[in-house]
């Protein structure tokens, strides 16, 4: 009987794999064109077996998620960024969800990589964002098992300070408030050495710290982290709590030098 893509596919799943790239597939079927291939795969795709989150790089749905016809992005995200050839943390709301500190199930699924940048991608109302910079030490990543093997998360410092500098990204400064608020119990400052504070740019420490120590009262963590940006040698300058936003009239914290031109409002619900 002749061996069919639907059988490989099928092989690949009992072997515990969740993705495929279209290049394995033509190694494996080397007599068929890609047009063939491509039609085969189509097919499958028609019946809820795979779909395609990027041009090249198939995802296979198991049995439990055929109903919804789409498979959560943690599954496969390793796998998708050695195909694309980036190094990459998971972040944002999608890493604090792994501290208890989500509050709502994000709406999209966002990745820091490294350049060149990636653009974001959206299939079958599954949104993947990536934001860019320059390394990722691993250091201040963390690693995580899954049923598909690993994936890697921005340790709780480094999510705290993302959702400083990517506060856009999730809604603004607000929500970053609301899901600092339920993170801070996590955060472990006295264990950040040097490079972390060479790599975070100053104003976002300055503006996480403003926020744990003022408006979420979080002292000891925010003292911690005082007392960190001392010892390493780093120095603070005037700047707005809110970028790109008039500061006529607004005072400043003394201590984190945090020009106050935002009122903060936490969702406690």
């Amino acid at each position: 009987m002749k061996y069919t893509v639907k059988d490989w596919v099928e092989s690949l799943q009992k072997e515990g794999k969740i993705s495929f790239s279209l290049t394995e597939a033509a190694e494996r079927f080397p007599l068929q064109s890609r047009v063939v291939l491509k039609n085969s795969l189509t097919r499958l795709a028609s019946k809820g077996k795979v779909y395609s989150v990027w041009q090249g790089f198939y995802v296979i749905v198991p049995i439990e998620y055929q109903t919804k016809g789409i498979v959560p992005e943690m599954f496969y995200i390793n796998q998708l960024m050695e195909f694309l050839g980036h190094d990459y943390y998971i972040s944002l709301l999608n890493a604090s969800a792994f501290y208890a500190a989500a509050h709502q199930q994000p709406q999209e699924f966002t990745v820091v990589t490294t350049p060149p940048s990636l653009r974001s991608t959206q299939k079958r109302g599954v949104k993947i964002s990536f934001n860019n910079k320059s390394t990722i030490p691993e250091q201040f990543t963390e690693q995580r098992k899954t049923s598909t093997g690993y994936i890697k998360i921005s340790s709780p410092e480094l999510t705290a300070t993302d959702l400083i500098q990517f506060e856009k990204e999730i809604g603004g400064l607000n929500r970053a408030a609301t899901v600092l608020n339920e993170l801070a119990e996590s955060l472990d400052f006295k264990k950040l050495s040097a490079q972390f504070f060479e790599y975070v740019p100053i104003p976002f420490i300055q503006r996480l710290g403003y926020l744990l120590d003022v408006e979420l009262e979080y002292h000891s963590q925010a003292e911690d982290l005082f007392l960190q940006v001392k010892q390493h040698g780093c120095s603070f300058r005037n700047t707005p709590l809110k970028n790109r936003k008039s500061i006529v009239g607004c005072e400043t914290n003394k201590k984190w030098k945090i020009i106050v031109n935002e009122r903060i409002e936490i969702d406690e619900q």
